[in-house]
């Protein structure tokens, strides 16, 4: 893990405690699901999901990614998906870069695929919009993570979940192409790294 990565990943973890206990409930839920998988010997899947797989969904594949390797959980593995595709947004790309992730453009087109680095030894994490039942996430045996509340309501059923929790989170989207546009983005992000980070420091 590169050092920007890692030192981030240091100073979230002294923010636990701003986490509200609501929260917290939640995000014990995501702990004690792949803690039971990892008790089983079983793969852990994760899918978080958001209306558009543009900004939050991809903020939490990245983070989860992360984190297992941060806290040498093995066999992790993490997707997003929205109710509808669209492409991973520049300015959730900015922030991750603001923070040291190294983004690759893999291809030309309307939906480019993202290859999101965050170490040298590690695999990256492959970013590009899709919808939650996409051929490459998992079709059973997963959670789903709900990263906004739109998502929440309109996937009142989703085949093959095993967990499904509601850590929904505000759009920085509300804050495109205003001065507080990369503050907003940086803050999202962060809450996520931050709660994300959390769930997995309690896996057992």
């Amino acid at each position: 893990m590169t050092g920007s990565i890692k030192k981030y990943c240091d100073e979230l973890i002294t923010g636990f405690d701003t986490i509200a206990p609501e929260r917290k409930v939640l995000l014990e839920k995501i702990a004690a699901y792949i803690s039971s998988k990892q008790k089983e010997n079983k793969a852990v899947n994760l899918v978080y999901i958001c209306t558009h797989n543009s900004r939050r969904s991809h903020f939490g594949q990245i983070w989860a990614q992360v984190a297992a390797a941060y806290f040498e959980i093995s066999n992790t593995h993490t997707f997003s998906g929205g109710t509808e595709a669209t492409a991973f947004h520049i300015n959730a790309i900015s922030a991750l870069k603001r923070i040291g992730f190294v983004v690759k453009q893999m291809n030309e087109t309307p939906n480019p695929v993202y290859e999101v680095c965050f170490g040298e030894q590690l695999a990256p994490a492959v970013c590009f919009s899709k919808v939650y039942n996409h051929p490459e996430n998992p079709q059973q045996e997963f959670a789903a993570i709900m990263t906004c509340s739109d998502a929440e309501e309109n996937c009142p059923f989703i085949p093959g979940v095993e967990l499904r929790v509601g850590t929904t989170y505000d759009d920085p989207k509300v804050f495109d192409n205003t001065p507080q546009q990369d503050e907003k983005y940086d803050e999202r992000c962060k809450q996520i790294a931050l709660e994300t980070v959390y769930a997995f420091s309690l896996v057992k």
